[in-house]
């Protein structure tokens, strides 16, 4: 898989981030016209929507969590390689090789928004807009 195939995977990702909040703030917002309505199910049932929304966004930040850990182990090993820590060790490949294929995605659009701490969607405007 090359950096290109990466951004694309990242940007298709971060999509389905966006359509599974606005999905589930559309049905958080027919839920609270039910429940404003007088119908008692749809309040219970709101308060289950706000638990799978902080569910989802559990997730999502451990999922940013790990692609921080993957970033930063990459960058370790970046800068590992241009201090010359890598040239007389097992599985050391020239400049175009692994450590090439570290850099561009370190420099990717993918690799840059894991450094600046990236969100997906799911995030405390929609937990509090449920309530």
């Amino acid at each position: 898989m090359d950096v290109y195939m990466v951004d694309q995977a990242y940007q298709q990702l971060q999509m389905e981030a966006q359509q599974v909040s606005f999905n589930l703030q559309n049905l958080a917002q027919k839920l609270q016209n039910a429940s404003q309505a007088g119908n008692q199910d749809a309040r219970e049932w709101l308060m289950d929507l706000k638990q799978l929304a902080m569910q989802i966004q559990q997730e999502q930040m451990q999922m940013q969590s790990l692609m921080q850990a993957i970033h930063g182990m990459m960058s370790n090993q970046m800068q590992q390689y241009n201090q010359g820590g890598f040239v007389n060790q097992p599985g050391y490949v020239q400049q175009g090789g692994i450590m090439g294929a570290v850099d561009g995605f370190l420099n990717s659009g993918f690799g840059q928004a894991v450094e600046m701490g990236i969100g997906f969607g799911i995030g405390d405007d929609l937990i509090n807009s449920i309530f």
